[in-house]
């Protein structure tokens, strides 16, 4: 039986992913995220060479959403928009980008800070972990401090009210060069919990599919990038159908 096919049971299930489930989950959220958010730069999947010494045959990688840029008004104002965005300001496609970000127009003088964000497979967790970081058009980086100023009310709470979304800088595992993360301890615990009772999760391939969709609508929070309704709809939609379709329950 293939293996995506394979019955489940959330309750024995301890909320990780192997590396072939990660990159299939990669897969499924990058095609997601360019069908729901047309407005900002896709997620791509950068193939890397084996860091273990154990050969495999599988390919290791992560997914990049790189040149994310915020506007930073005179007024520590953001505005989130992308390079195309910048590029036709002038155009009337602004509401278009309402749909995905939170705009603050501005007729002051501002700064361009660009972030970039990899989700990088931990072999020692078994989880996804968000890496980050943010520089001026320069290229000088931005100091956490500066990042936590940047980031939306809310979302600036996070990484200190819960034991689940810390931020740690440590080197890139296969950039070798320090970034921010958010540390993934916990995070298999706090997956299974929203996961568990999900009646549409009969087996393992719907899980690793809506897997990184559901991973990044808290982890997203902590750095301001919020997924939009649709593609969460997608996700339930998506399997209610084909469950229905299993058990004879399509209209005739």
């Amino acid at each position: 039986m293939d293996v995506k096919e394979a019955a489940l049971d959330i309750s024995h299930w301890d909320g990780t992913l192997s590396l072939n489930d990660f990159s299939i989950a990669a897969s499924a959220f990058s095609e997601k995220w360019k069908r729901f958010n047309p407005g900002v730069p896709p997620w791509s999947w950068v193939p890397c060479p084996k860091q273990h010494l154990v050969s495999s045959h599988r390919v290791e990688g992560y997914l990049q959403l790189e040149n994310f840029c915020c506007v930073k008004s005179s007024e520590k104002e953001l505005v989130e928009v992308t390079l195309t965005q910048k590029a036709e300001s002038g155009r009337s496609n602004k509401e278009e980008c309402f749909d995905y970000a939170t705009l603050v127009c501005s007729e002051q003088p501002h700064e361009v800070i660009h972030y970039d964000f990899h989700i990088v497979y931990s072999a020692s967790y078994r989880v996804p972990v968000l890496y980050f970081r943010a520089y001026h058009t320069d290229g000088q980086p931005l100091l956490f401090n500066d990042i936590e100023k940047d980031l939306p009310g809310n979302s600036a709470k996070l990484p200190s009210e819960s034991k689940w979304t810390f931020i740690t800088q440590e080197e890139h595992p296969y950039l070798n060069r320090p970034w921010y993360k958010l540390h993934p301890c916990g995070t298999g615990e706090w997956m299974k919990l929203l996961f568990l009772g999900d009646p549409l999760l009969t087996v393992k391939g719907q899980l690793i599919e809506r897997y990184l969709v559901s991973w990044f609508s808290v982890v997203g929070q902590v750095v301001g990038l919020k997924l939009p309704l649709g593609m969460l709809d997608s996700i339930v939609s998506t399997y209610s159908c084909t469950n229905d379709e299993k058990n004879g329950n399509t209209e005739k």
